[in-house]
């Protein structure tokens, strides 16, 4: 396995459907990233393609089905425990929870004010724009 770096992915950057495609693009062999997530993560991002963007539930179902199939490893689980040790805006804690627990030291996000360095610090994590992101992966190419 490289040294390649575990990244959680928000429901805001999944849900923005161009933007996940360039991200889980380069989470592909040769993997740039290795992409991480929750089941709640996954239920949000639903959430926001049906109610938000009208997407049929068949749509998100098969979406679901091929990051299974495809990112069999993203799944984080057992992260609840640490929700309510979370300092980050609470609609948001089982991001941080599920990054600290996933030992994923970069949340990729467009709402950043949720994530706070002050709140991320004591984790070892950074919440990152995808942009910011995008620039310091290919960087290190």
């Amino acid at each position: 396995m490289t040294d390649i770096p575990l990244v959680v992915l928000d429901a805001c950057v999944l849900a923005n459907f161009s933007l996940c495609d360039t991200l889980l693009r380069l989470a592909e062999p040769p993997r740039l990233y290795e992409p991480k997530w929750s089941e709640e993560i996954i239920r949000e991002t639903t959430r926001t393609l049906e109610g938000k963007l009208g997407w049929p539930r068949s749509l998100t179902a098969r979406l679901e089905a091929e990051l299974r199939a495809h990112f069999n490893e993203a799944w984080i689980v057992g992260y609840e425990p640490l929700i309510p040790r979370m300092t980050n805006d609470e609609k948001d804690r089982h991001v941080a929870a599920a990054a600290v627990h996933g030992q994923a030291p970069i949340i990729v996000t467009l709402n950043l004010r949720h994530f706070r360095p002050e709140h991320l610090e004591r984790w070892g994590i950074r919440a990152l724009h995808p942009q910011s992101f995008l620039i310091e992966i290919f960087r290190q190419e």
